[in-house]
């Protein structure tokens, strides 16, 4: 499949093995996990950077390599249930803090149609985003703006 904005071809990367039970080795359980993922969000982490801590440090010692399949569910599901997950989705939240470093640079440096061009190109990721959560993680009458984004996003 091509790429959004460019005439390449994208790159293949290595697929999740096809697991329907957690391995032995990691056998934790889904209380602790829970508890782990609600600890991680309430410190300010993103949900992959959670699975990233969850894998990488484990909870009680013991790495879950996926929480979705050592507790059914995935980190985001859990964190709803909680009553802590993000007001935006990650994937918009990153865009649009990457939009926001480019609005910054640009007001620095005008003449650089590069990133200009780079910024153009996140908006209209952004846009197309807006559009598919509008409604529903988003409220129905949103639009997006620079102003917009500083607003939800707290900055």
């Amino acid at each position: 499949m091509a790429r959004m904005h460019t005439r390449r071809r994208g790159s293949s990367g290595s697929d999740k093995p096809a697991a329907e039970d957690p391995p032995a080795w990691s056998d934790v359980a889904v209380a602790d996990i829970e508890a782990r993922i609600i600890d991680l969000a309430e410190q300010g982490l993103s949900t992959a950077a959670i699975g990233l801590r969850l894998r990488d440090e484990g909870v009680k010692g013991t790495p879950v390599p996926d929480v979705r399949l050592a507790t059914g569910r995935k980190i985001t599901a859990i964190l709803a249930e909680h009553d802590a997950a993000p007001a935006v989705p990650e994937d918009l939240q990153n865009l649009m803090e990457r939009a926001l470093r480019l609005h910054a640079h640009m007001e620095q440096n005008r003449q650089d149609m590069q990133n200009k061009r780079a910024l153009q190109n996140t908006e209209a990721k952004i846009r197309r985003l807006v559009n598919y959560y509008r409604g529903d993680a988003l409220d129905a009458d949103f639009r997006y703006s620079a102003g917009a984004a500083r607003r939800l996003l707290g900055e």
